[in-house]
Formats: C-alpha cells, structure tokens, sequence
C-alpha cells in the first residue's frame, strides 16, 4: 500500500487552521509514530486520512487513487481505533466483534477471525461479557480488537494504550510491531517510551506544521550536546529555571536535574539523550513555542 499526502491543509469553520501545507508519502511495511502536544493536529490529519473529514485543501491519494470519491476502497482496508471510538454497553465483546465484523463485510471464517483479535487483545476470558461490566483498559482492548478485525493493510491508532498496565503496553507495543511486518500502522501516541520501542520512522506534528519527519535516530542525533545532569542544593533550584527539565531524582544533597536546552551550563554533565530528552528539545527549540517552522516534504 502507498499513501500519497500533497499540499493538505485544513481550516474548520471559525478560522482555526488546524493543519498546514502536510506533504507525506506512506508506504508499507512500515510503522510510524504520530507524536504533538494537544492540538497540535494529529487527530485532524488521522481523520482526514480515513475520510471521516474533508480537507479545505491539498489531496490524499492511496495506491494511486484519490480519496474523494473512493471512500470505500480506504474503508476496506482500514482498521481505525480512535481516540473517542464508541462501545454498545449491552453487547457482549463477541458479539459487538461480529458487529464490526459486519460493518467491514468480513464474511469468510468469521469465527475464526473474532476468535483471532480476541486472543490477540487477550480478551479469552471476557469475551462473553457485557461490555458495560469491563474495566477501562478492557474496553480499551476492545477497541483495538475491532481495529485488527479483517487483518487491515492501514492501520491508524490513537492513543492505543491509555489505561492498559506496563505489562499490556508491552505485549500490544509488539503486536503492532508484529502486524507492521506487512502494513502501514500509524500510531499516535503521548506515551513516548511506546514510539522509541517500536517505531521506525516519527514524524513530529505543531500548530499543524510537521516539525521532524524521519528516523527516532536522527531526532536523537539532533539533541546531542543539549542534554544534561546536574545536582542542584535545595535552595539554588532557580539556577535550572530557563532550562526544561525532563526528570527529576531526590538526592541526599538535594535534587539531581535531567534538563534541556540550546546552551547547557558548565555545572552540568553532558549525557546521551533519549528519545524523550530529543522530542523535548525539538519543541522548545526557538521559535516552536510562538510560530512553529514547517518542513517541505515534497
């Protein structure tokens, strides 16, 4: 599968410009990590892709066919958990999958396709209980099941592991993984250990603008020499105020900083940064906070 994405942009009614001249080329087998802070237009251009939306401008093309107009031929090969997806609370679990089962016109070995997502989303000893009874994080893994019904070439999930347990985020990080061997997998995320586990390509998304696209290697490398520790007494906590601060760590002398920034001080360590330490850095680089920087694409 290949998606073509040129000159999209997208203004909702009252003026707000959620999105900005995106130019992206998709191509399976590959995994992408979708990273922003709130707002930054990453669910807008997810919605825009499964056509849920309509752009003000640009075009979205799959396998060489524009979106417009062919809906269904996306929809057939789509699998889409979004980060509002509803559930019908007096279904059981297999019968709302034979639901959406349904709806994607998946009609062959239908049993054993619910019974496939069902063990993936470990979800065995549930799935004759009513969805009204299950827990956050087994709804949770309810959406995603629907999402991997009818093995989908494009799959675009939004925020998948909020209220799933370190452990879960773990087995579902190597599923995606698994099922990216063959497919294009869009995974918008907060969580960003999830991305740096997994990922082989992140594109970074402000104030509708695409910030970084490429490899979590490459944002890292751009980082280096901007990433910090240093141990500060209690009363000189002041002295890391212009700086960001990605963790901090109680010490019997006071408070050791993991900070950030374009000049680090001559008090701090120069250390490896993370993919965290380099998304933070991205985002406080001059300029992002007040008028975000797009990169050309094309």
């Amino acid at each position: 599968m290949k998606i073509e994405i040129k000159d999209l942009q997208m203004t909702y009614k009252g003026g707000q410009e959620a999105l900005k001249n995106i130019n992206i080329s998709l191509k399976s087998p590959s995994l992408i990590g979708l990273l922003g802070p709130n707002g930054a237009g990453k669910s807008t251009l997810m919605k825009l892709m499964v056509a849920r939306l309509l752009q003000t401008s640009g075009s979205i093309s799959v396998d060489g066919q524009k979106l417009l107009g062919n809906e269904k031929y996306i929809k057939s090969k789509l699998g889409y958990l979004s980060q509002d997806f509803g559930l019908y609370d007096e279904l059981t679990i297999k019968q709302f999958l034979e639901y959406m089962a349904s709806l994607k016109g998946i009609g062959r070995n239908l049993k054993e396709e619910i019974s496939k997502v069902i063990n993936a989303t470990n979800l065995s000893e549930k799935k004759n209980a009513k969805i009204r009874t299950l827990s956050g994080g087994q709804r949770q893994r309810v959406g995603i099941a629907q999402a991997l019904l009818g093995n989908p070439e494009l799959l675009i999930l939004d925020e998948p592991t909020v209220g799933l347990d370190p452990e879960e985020r773990v087995k579902f990080r190597n599923l995606f993984s698994e099922s990216a061997k063959d497919k294009i997998v869009i995974l918008s995320t907060h969580i960003i250990e999830d991305v740096q586990a997994i990922c082989n390509r992140l594109i970074v998304i402000n104030r509708g603008c695409i910030l970084f696209d490429g490899k979590p290697q490459e944002l890292i490398r751009m980082a280096e020499g901007h990433v910090g520790v240093c141990e500060v007494e209690k009363d000189k906590k002041d002295v890391i105020e212009k700086f960001k601060v990605t963790s901090r760590v109680f010490t019997t002398r006071g408070m050791q900083y993991r900070i950030v920034g374009k000049e680090l001080p001559g008090y701090a360590e120069i250390v490896e940064p993370s993919l965290e330490d380099a998304y933070v850095f991205l985002m406080s680089k001059e300029g992002i906070h007040n008028e975000s920087v797009c990169i050309n694409n094309k």
